[in-house]
């Protein structure tokens, strides 16, 4: 590996150990084997490689939350694909909180961490698109404007709000069941109402 390699891997490690906060351009040098000129050769600022790192980290997840009934047409299967999507995000919750602890810190310490943030909301449409293709069934980049814009927003929305359950309190937080049978519930009131 060079040193633009070396540098992602040391920020990976670092951002698991020590989160985005706490992490220090001489912590990733020291686990990068690299030098402090490298990071701005290479990324530009510390912040961007670490916004670079945590888009590493989290791509892969999306890989776990597919569904069997992936492919197929648009829109095919219906709550049984909403309700296995949202059973395999829960299931990658104990491996993969580290990186959900991380999403949160953004969250929270948005203000000091104001480079990486600005990074992480571009970051954030990204994951707008990869989600809602899971949920569709439409090829990421032929998602309609309309449908990334309201049907995105909701299930990223619905994952945030899951993520906290499940990292406060897992005993307690919803279930893809619970969260299916509350959209059955909505949906037949909906359709009563008109």
């Amino acid at each position: 590996m060079g040193h633009r390699e070396d540098l992602l891997e040391g920020a990976k490690r670092c951002l698991l150990e020590k989160g985005f906060a706490r992490t220090t351009a001489r912590d990733i040098v020291k686990e990068s084997g690299t030098n402090l000129g490298s990071i701005g050769y290479h990324y530009g600022s510390k912040d961007a490689l670490l916004a670079q790192a945590y888009i590493a980290l989290i791509e892969p997840l999306g890989d776990t939350f597919e569904s069997s009934r992936a492919g197929g047409s648009p829109g095919e299967g219906g709550l049984e694909r909403f309700q296995e999507i949202w059973g395999n995000i829960i299931r990658s919750v104990p491996e993969a909180r580290p990186i959900w602890m991380m999403t949160l810190e953004v969250i929270t310490q948005g203000e000091r961490l104001a480079g990486i943030r600005e990074l992480l909301i571009e970051a954030q449409k990204q994951g707008r698109s990869g989600i809602t293709a899971l949920f569709t069934g439409i090829e990421e980049n032929e998602i309609p404007a309309d449908v990334l814009e309201s049907e995105g927003r909701l299930y990223t929305t619905l994952l945030n709000g899951l993520m906290m359950q499940w990292l406060f309190d897992p005993a307690s937080a919803t279930t893809a069941e619970q969260l299916t049978e509350g959209l059955r519930r909505v949906t037949r009131r909906m359709w009563e109402e008109v």
